[in-house]
C-alpha cells in the first residue's frame, strides 16, 4: 500500500494498462478482464487487477497530466513491481491523413516540460516507445484491421493551449497527434528499466475540429485495448 494506491502487495500484475480516466478502467476491466477484481479506490482512482486470455493484467487510472501520472507510475513501478506499462487513451489527431477512430502508436513523445525536467537539467532528453512493444502493437493492429500511425506525438502541459503556434510547429515537423501523459511515462520507463508504450484512439482532430461522437467511442476504444493487451503478450 501506497500513499495513492491502496492496493496490498501481490495485487497489482506486473502488466499494466493505464488510461487516464479512471471510470475508462473501470469499463476496459468489465470488458476485456476475466474475474477482475478492485484493488484500488484512493482519491476516486480506481485500478483493477484480472486475466486476459490466462494472462495476469491490472488496468489503473493515471488522472489527467503528466504530473498526475509520475505520481502513480512511479509507485507501480517501485512499490508494486509493474515491468510493462502501456497508456491507453485519446488524443487529437495533429496531420490530415490522421482520421477520427484511428490509432496512434507512440515512437516518441516531445513536450515542453515534464516532471522529470529538474532530473535531466540542460540535457534535452529524447523519450521514445520500447520497440518490441511498438512491433507487437503495429502488428496486432494490422491483424485487427484497424487504422494504426506510429510516429512522434506532443504531450502538452496544459489542455488549454493558447499557443496555436506551436500547434502550427509540431504539424510541421510531422507529430502524428496531441496528448498529454506519454513523454513522462517514457522518461520513467527508461529510468527504471521497464517497457512502455502509449496506445491512442484520435477522439478529435485539431485541423479539421471534427469530434468523435460520445456512442462511437466505444467501440474505436476497444480496438485499442485489444491492441494494447496483444502486444503487452505478443
Amino acid at each position: 500500500m501506497t500513499i495513492h494506491i491502496g492496493a496490498e502487495p501481490g495485487q497489482i500484475a506486473e502488466t499494466v494498462l493505464m488510461p487516464g480516466d479512471p471510470l475508462r478502467a473501470k469499463w476496459a476491466a468489465e470488458r476485456f478482464l476475466d474475474d477482475a477484481v478492485c484493488v484500488n479506490q484512493v482519491r476516486g482512482m480506481l485500478g483493477f487487477t484480472g486475466t486476459w486470455r490466462g494472462h495476469r493484467v491490472s488496468i489503473h487510472g493515471s488522472g489527467m497530466g503528466m504530473a498526475s501520472l509520475s505520481i502513480y507510475a512511479n509507485e507501480l513501478i517501485r512499490d508494486y513491481g509493474a515491468k510493462t506499462l502501456i497508456r491507453v487513451g485519446s488524443a487529437g489527431a495533429m496531420q490530415p491523413h490522421v482520421a477520427l477512430r484511428d490509432i496512434v502508436l507512440a515512437q516518441t513523445a516531445s513536450t515542453l516540460s515534464t516532471p522529470s525536467r529538474g532530473i535531466f537539467r540542460e540535457i534535452n532528453f529524447a523519450p521514445c516507445a520500447d520497440f518490441g512493444l511498438l512491433r507487437a502493437a503495429h502488428d496486432a493492429g494490422q491483424r485487427l484491421g484497424a487504422r494504426v500511425h506510429v510516429g512522434g506525438i506532443y504531450s502538452s502541459d496544459v489542455f488549454y493551449d493558447e499557443r496555436p503556434d506551436l500547434n502550427e510547429i509540431m504539424t510541421r515537423h510531422g507529430i502524428l497527434a496531441v496528448e498529454m501523459e506519454a513523454a513522462e511515462l517514457y522518461n520513467l520507463a527508461a529510468r527504471h528499466n521497464v517497457r512502455a508504450l502509449a496506445a491512442l484512439t484520435i477522439s478529435d482532430h485539431l485541423l479539421t475540429h471534427e469530434a468523435l461522437p460520445a456512442p462511437e467511442r466505444e467501440q474505436s476504444f476497444g480496438d485499442m485495448i485489444e491492441i494494447a493487451l496483444s502486444a503487452a503478450f505478443a
